[in-house]
């Protein structure tokens, strides 16, 4: 572990110290809600667009913290406070970087920094499970390869660390030479060059030169001579000081010639020449992504000079790499969290992180194996992961595993130890598993899929795919064009769209929303009863479930001046003082809300002491259309009229909201003090589509496959008709689940194995038929009903609906995977 005082990190960031200049450090924190220890632990206060890490430090200094990075201007009130340790920057997150640029410094050792567009993670983690038994080695956790992943990764480097293996992502001009000087590669990787990120870019020939910078100074680079982009780029070296190169090519002669590729049922045999020798490796896979990878750690063995028959052996059993962690149901009311195959002590402590933020279940439990190749010792690493877990609100803990049993005695509270994953299931039942949160964490030879299968809740196996990390990156896309003030309510009524309730609501509250809206009472108890504790706006409350709504602290939409008194009625039984309501206006959708001419007796009845207006706020009819704006502008002036009139006979402060998702990305000027957002959370956008990350992904299995002879009739009522012998298959989706019977008859497409499939005959309840002909597949694939490639966009476009329709429409029998890249 890295040791440094605060006078030598003040110098290192540029900074000014005010405090103990030998006050050691061996910790870094960035998030508030991730302390591993107390002690000797500095706080990088990081500033974003979308959040501010000056504003946590007091409740840090609770917390036992005393050692910050700020920058002056953000956390003026660090003179006043005693016995705490400040570091004033220009930029924190600047600072961060030059520190762990530094720390980087301090290790002659080889390190690997792999760029491209797609395969960064999977090459990354093959190269680790390749050369773990010849190197000690701390590679990236998960894809960590942001302007703050890097710093992250790169301070896990410590005195036993033998190789570094690093990744880097960009997303715009200037990023990569700032993780050039903290990664500081020796070996460079570039996988490819395609369409991801591509918007802030003029070219991929731009975006290849900037990829390259990562290499600056580098010893050797590492690539495919077939990417004409970067293998042009580098030749010309274009001011890159790059010693030297090792290629491979299936065109061209290159250091590593591929001379076959073959691929079998589900192997690929890869011959090659290296240095005028022969070699075959036999992959486990046949998708040509797999391929591309594979070779390009085969590349970075022959660098490293791994002798011939350990580098067949390892491709030939290259595991698949868990690339996500997931959130599923599991039996009796649990939640699990399926992080297996990837077991390291870094990504357990973010798995623990993602497991503390399941506030449904005041039970979380963690199942844990042996980790391998860590780098310490036992007796070191258990104790590490003891003061973790120990320090956590852990209701029980489970180790299995020979090493963890051997340390069990680091451990404290609910506990129990198992030799092997069998003996733990032997007695799986008897533990009794229910109401709580499970994290699952187990290295790949231990096969916790077995545990999977025991403790998750048994469905068919159609289901929607939800990506935690798109969804953030949605939300954080709406809050960059929000000015600092404005707050936002996140719309999760109808199931979170379809996407689901309290997973979506827990993950909102993490990222610190103001608000959740709602349509109905019960939508709101519900997240209650789950942990959630946000205020909640019920849009929709019916009179007979005020009472209710009161009991679980919601907050009632009030549209009528029937739902105002029985409101009122209630609160003066209940001798309620203030309680929080929001007055509806109607501005020209003409569905609820109070009209202009009634707003003087509404002034009238708000005064009442048992009530407090939160909030007004109207709908906007047409904010997506440019053809409506001028009806959008006569709204606008409308709500101004009607809720300056009502605020200005309160003698309080009251928020007000008016646009919707499009109305944050098309009228800025009218944000006023919260906005609403809603089905731009979950990747829809008619006006700025491109920039907005798909969260849903509705998937299947094929059930069966068989061959219809031309002219046979299939399904129902005899519509789909083969004109030629035909491979069919059958997959258990229906409308019964969500898939509408419009997109039946050839009107849509799935995609299996990358090939698309049209429907054939009429949509079934629980079922429908797919044109497999000229398709490889086998019963079992994968089917993708709508994703990134195939979109729920151009699915509602066929059908002739919106994709609001489609997304709550998938029925509750579906079930939902949450997961994390």
């Amino acid at each position: 572990m890295a040791v440094y005082c605060l006078k030598q990190i003040a110098e290192k960031t540029e900074g000014k110290l005010v405090g103990l200049p030998e006050v050691e450090i061996k910790n870094i924190l960035l998030d508030s809600r991730s302390i591993y220890s107390f002690k000797n632990t500095l706080f990088f206060a990081i500033t974003g667009k979308n959040h501010n890490g000056h504003q946590y430090i007091p409740e840090l200094l609770n917390k036992g913290i005393n050692c910050f990075v700020i920058e002056k201007n953000e956390f003026n009130n660090y003179k006043k406070i005693k016995n705490a340790n400040f570091i004033l920057v220009q930029n924190t997150l600047s600072a961060f970087q030059k520190f762990v640029a530094f720390h980087r410094k301090n290790f002659e050792i080889p390190i690997i920094g792999i760029t491209g567009s797609n395969g960064k993670t999977m090459v990354k983690e093959w190269l680790f499970r390749a050369l773990q038994e010849q190197f000690v080695i701390t590679r990236s956790p998960k894809s960590y390869n942001s302007q703050i992943g890097v710093p992250l990764s790169v301070w896990q480097l410590n005195n036993k660390t033998e190789l570094g293996i690093f990744e880097a992502g960009i997303s715009e001009p200037g990023e990569m030479i700032k993780l050039n000087r903290i990664i500081q590669p020796t070996v460079g990787l570039i996988t490819n060059i395609g369409p991801p990120h591509q918007e802030n870019f003029e070219s991929f020939e731009q975006k290849a030169r900037e990829k390259l910078k990562l290499f600056e100074n580098c010893k050797t680079l590492i690539y495919c001579t077939d990417q004409l982009i970067i293998h042009k780029l580098a030749t010309e070296k274009n001011g890159l000081d790059i010693k030297n190169t090792f290629t491979w090519s299936r065109k061209k002669p290159a250091d590593l010639r591929i001379q076959k590729i073959k691929k079998q049922a589900d192997r690929t045999l890869i011959s090659g020449e290296f240095a005028r020798n022969n070699y075959e490796i036999n992959l486990p896979y046949t998708d040509n992504a797999s391929i591309e990878n594979a070779i390009h750690v085969w590349c970075v063995m022959l660098y490293f000079k791994i002798h011939p028959n350990i580098i067949a052996q390892k491709l030939n059993t290259l595991p698949p790499v868990a690339m996500r962690m997931e959130l599923l149901n599991g039996n009796d009311n649990c939640s699990l969290i399926n992080d297996i195959y990837n077991s390291d002590f870094d990504s357990l402590k973010i798995a623990i992180d993602f497991l503390e933020q399941q506030n449904q279940y005041k039970k979380k439990s963690i199942i844990l194996s042996d980790i391998f190749q860590s780098g310490m010792s036992s007796g070191e690493l258990y104790a590490k992961i003891a003061r973790l877990i120990n320090s956590k609100n852990i209701h029980r803990f489970v180790g299995i595993g020979n090493k963890l049993t051997n340390f069990k005695s680091n451990f404290t509270g609910n506990i129990s130890f198992y030799k092997n994953t069998t003996d733990f299931i032997n007695e799986i039942e008897h533990l009794k598993f229910s109401n709580e949160a499970i994290l699952l964490k187990g290295s790949r030879t231990f096969q916790f899929e077995q545990i999977t299968e025991k403790l998750q809740e048994k469905t068919h196996s159609t289901r929607l795919e939800i990506n935690l990390d798109s969804l953030i990156h949605n939300l954080n896309f709406f809050r960059a064009k929000l000015y600092p003030a404005t707050k936002i309510m996140v719309m999760v009524k109808a199931f979170s769209y379809g996407s689901g309730s309290f997973e979506i609501a827990n993950i909102l509250q993490y990222h610190n929303v103001d608000y959740l809206g709602v349509a109905f009472v019960d939508e709101g108890i519900s997240l209650r009863k789950n942990g959630i504790t946000l205020p909640i706006l019920v849009l929709n409350p019916e009179i007979k479930s005020f009472s209710q709504l009161v009991d679980y602290e919601l907050e009632p939409e009030i549209f009528s001046f029937k739902a105002l008194q029985n409101f009122q009625n209630i609160a003066s039984k209940r001798k309620i003082r203030q309680y929080p309501i929001h007055i509806k206006l109607d501005t020209g959708m003409h569905r609820l809300g109070f009209m202009e001419n009634e707003i003087d007796k509404l002034i009238q009845v708000i005064k009442s002491p048992d009530l407090k207006v939160k909030s007004i706020f109207s709908h906007l009819v047409a904010s997506e259309e440019q053809i409506h704006d001028s009806f959008s502008q006569k709204q606008f002036a409308l709500f101004k009229s009607m809720s300056d009139k009502i605020i200005n006979s309160l003698n309080y402060k009251v928020d007000r909201h008016i646009l919707n998702s499009s109305g944050i990305e098309r009228f800025p000027e009218m944000q006023m003090e919260m906005v609403r957002l809603g089905i731009g959370l979950y990747g829809i956008s008619p006006n700025n589509q491109a920039l907005l990350q798909n969260i849903s992904t509705f998937k299947t299995n094929i059930s069966q496959i068989k061959t219809i002879p031309k002219n046979d009739t299939i399904g129902y009522n005899r519509k789909g008709k083969v004109t030629v012998n035909s491979k069919i298959g059958i997959i258990p989706i229906g409308y019964a689940d969500g898939l509408s019977r419009l997109a039946g008859n050839g009107n849509w497409q799935v995609i299996v194995n990358n090939k698309r499939a049209s429907t054939v005959g009429n949509i079934c309840m629980d079922m429908c038929m797919i044109n497999l002909t000229g398709v490889e597949a086998n019963e079992g694939d994968e089917v993708i009903i709508f994703g990134n490639n195939n979109t729920i966009i151009e699915l509602a476009d066929k059908i002739k609906t919106i994709p609001y329709e489609i997304l709550t429409g998938i029925s509750q029998r579906v079930k939902r995977i949450y997961y994390k890249d």
